[in-house]
């Protein structure tokens, strides 16, 4: 249960730190309007929800850290965006429930095949959950 929690917990967290604050987008001089994020925000959650995804993925818990991470972000962004009088809100929830489940399985195999190959494990085993 830790292994799917951990992530689950943590990424609402790191949407809130990060993300949560800044709400307001920024007006240029020639009247554009961009944000309200910019770069290093998006990016400081992302690099914050390594550490659970690599400890669930560590102890052989990829769909763990994978569904965990995913609920936890869409969950966050459902919260965040879901004042939005518009109704548009629910494409971008979306869109982060399918980017965090692709990007977050990404990472997990990644980090899966990099510690195989670290100590001299052999190739994953086809059809094989822990």
């Amino acid at each position: 249960m830790l292994p799917v929690l951990a992530p689950a917990v943590v990424a609402p967290l790191a949407w809130a730190g990060w993300l949560g604050w800044d709400q307001q987008r920024d007006v240029h001089p020639d009247g554009t309007t961009t944000g309200p994020y910019q770069p290093w925000q998006v990016i400081g959650p992302a690099l914050t929800q390594l550490a659970p995804v690599y400890w669930a993925t560590a102890r052989r818990h990829p769909l763990a850290a994978v569904l965990g991470t995913s609920a936890g972000l869409t969950a966050a962004a459902y919260y965040d965006w879901s004042d939005d009088a518009g109704g548009l809100f629910v494409i971008g929830v979306g869109l982060v429930a399918l980017g965090s489940l692709a990007a977050t399985a990404a990472v997990t195999g990644a980090i899966g095949l990099a510690r195989r190959a670290l100590t001299g494990g052999g190739p994953p085993t086809v059809g094989h959950l822990p």
